[in-house]
């Protein structure tokens, strides 16, 4: 017990005052060769095509295509699912769902969050001597121990979910729109539209809730001005670190800063996107001054565009899931579509990482959390098994192998939430069941069961439009692949030490700063 209250006590101290003194971030013992710092910045529900780099008609990214021509673009990238919860646990984890335990998203009212016994990337580097940060969305669960400063990570200031799962006094663009917090008794949350009107949305510093509800015009600056004082502070500590972003965009609602004064003319999508690319650019300047050499920049999306949300939604590219839309609704966010999955992604490392480089290695989200650890000279958590792989050689330029095999879960679009009916072979990719996400116009497809499966070959169809005939030769050579790496990844699953999320709720876990207010309110930053 003493032992907990000690980490509760630090952890909830302030990174600009109390933190870092008392972590003690001077080096000991032998002069060695430094190990890397990480900076991982992860975009929500930002597509393919929202990169101008990937994708000629985005004018919107001047910082980001920089940062691609000085670094390295990887144009075969993808998340680890389609949505928020378990695409953020793969990340952390190196492992698909089935095995961390985290097959969909996580509530307001959750109990759990990522299983306990999951180590995550900021554990392991904690343990080899690295400080750590997150700054933005966790979305991994907020009650007890999953708070993101029992999860590896010393600093901790930012949104525990996704940002319109409460209201706001700024509620931002959205669609449909959902009206501002409440100032007095009689308005609740409206089930029909998804908006949270009962529980604002709050803002973290470690445990603490700092606000309620969040200004979401000023949260853009708040989450650029505490990751400058974390690499400020962390470079000029001695030690290596790590800091790990969620940003808030490219999720509904968008907020501007300032507020569009005429949206009818301003794209709201267009203007967010440039604020995002400027953050971005900004967090790069500030690691260029202050640890350019050391430092390890990785950029990349937890899904694609959100599509329901119709001109509030990004740019799949090319990836148009062709044969889906035509069967009724969306193949991007929630399916296994290329456009649910396929995300932009660079990385940036003047001396180590070429310039201006290209890589068509198929890569994963997955492969950040033993990458990063090998680049750190720790080792993976032992007793199970990793999804991921170490791509140093790909990032360094001097590989183009990277899986040959991935799998892209169930993400709530059609099947059981983490299933794997997914399956991409190299260039080719099958399907064992499909389904359309609800689109712009309200439709969504229907879940079809494919005994024998639709299998495109992505190399002439990146559209996935028509899928080769089952009588091919083509088809059938692939075919036994697929079914062979499927059944040896379900059995490797089975047998594998996996985990069990408690999807559990209880209203009575609902971040709360002032019950005694109306929606929670209290304003103490």
């Amino acid at each position: 017990m003493g032992w907990l209250f000690l980490k509760v006590l630090l952890a909830g101290m302030t990174f600009s005052g109390l933190l870092y003194p008392l972590l003690d971030l001077s080096i000991s013992g032998k002069t060695r060769a430094p190990k890397p710092n990480i900076v991982i910045i992860l975009a929500d529900d930002m597509g393919w095509g929202d990169l101008g780099a990937n994708w000629a008609e985005t004018k919107d990214t001047t910082n980001l295509d920089k940062m691609a021509s000085e670094g390295m673009r990887f144009v075969d990238f993808h998340a680890a699912a389609s949505t928020c919860s378990p695409s953020r646990a793969s990340l952390l984890t190196g492992r698909l769902g089935l095995r961390n335990g985290v097959t969909h998203n996580f509530a307001v009212t959750s109990v759990g969050g990522l299983p306990l016994n999951e180590t995550t990337l900021a554990e392991v580097l904690q343990q080899a001597g690295y400080v750590t940060a997150m700054i933005g969305k966790w979305h991994l669960g907020h009650h007890g121990s999953y708070h993101p400063n029992f999860r590896g990570f010393d600093y901790y200031f930012g949104i525990p979910y996704s940002h319109d799962m409460g209201c706001t006094d700024t509620p931002g663009y959205n669609y449909p729109p959902c009206p501002a917090c409440p100032q007095s008794d009689g308005l609740w949350r409206n089930p029909e539209r998804d908006c949270y009107t009962d529980v604002a949305l709050p803002l973290y510093e470690n445990l603490n809730i700092v606000e309620q509800p969040v200004n979401l015009s000023g949260l853009a600056r708040k989450y650029l001005e505490k990751a400058v004082a974390f690499i400020e502070q962390a470079s000029t500590s001695g030690r290596p670190f790590l800091l790990y972003m969620g940003l808030a965009h490219m999720h509904v609602p968008l907020s501007v800063t300032p507020p569009l004064e005429n949206p009818g003319s301003q794209r709201p999508y267009r203007a967010s996107l440039q604020e995002m690319d400027s953050l971005v650019g900004q967090i790069k300047d500030k690691v260029d001054h202050m640890a350019k050499e050391n430092t390890l920049l990785w950029i990349t999306g937890d899904n694609g565009p959100w599509a329901q949300k119709c001109e509030l939604a990004g740019s799949v590219g090319p990836f148009f899931g062709l044969w889906q839309t035509h069967q009724g609704g969306s193949s991007a966010k929630q399916t296994t579509w290329e456009g649910g999955h396929r995300v932009p992604a660079l990385a940036y490392w003047p001396g180590r990482v070429p310039a201006n480089a290209t890589s068509t290695a198929l890569l994963s989200m997955l492969d950040i959390f033993p990458t990063a650890i090998a680049l750190a000279g720790a080792s993976l958590p032992p007793n199970r098994n990793f999804d991921g792989l170490d791509v140093s050689e790909v990032l360094f330029g001097r590989s183009q192998v990277g899986h040959r095999v991935l799998f892209h879960p169930n993400s709530g679009a059609a099947g059981e939430y983490g299933g794997l009916q997914t399956v991409r072979l190299d260039h080719h990719k099958a399907f064992y069941i499909t389904g359309g996400a609800k689109a712009c116009d309200g439709s969504t497809g229907p879940e079809q069961l494919h005994a024998s499966p639709l299998i495109f070959n992505l190399e002439d169809d990146a559209a996935e439009a028509a899928p080769l005939q089952r009588g091919s030769p083509e088809y059938q050579a692939v075919l036994p692949k697929v079914t062979r790496v499927l059944a040896d990844v379900l059995q490797d699953i089975a047998d594998d030490n996996s985990s069990r999320a408690d999807y559990s709720q209880d209203p009575s876990v609902t971040p709360c700063c002032s019950p005694s207010q109306i929606a929670c309110r209290c304003q103490t930053v």
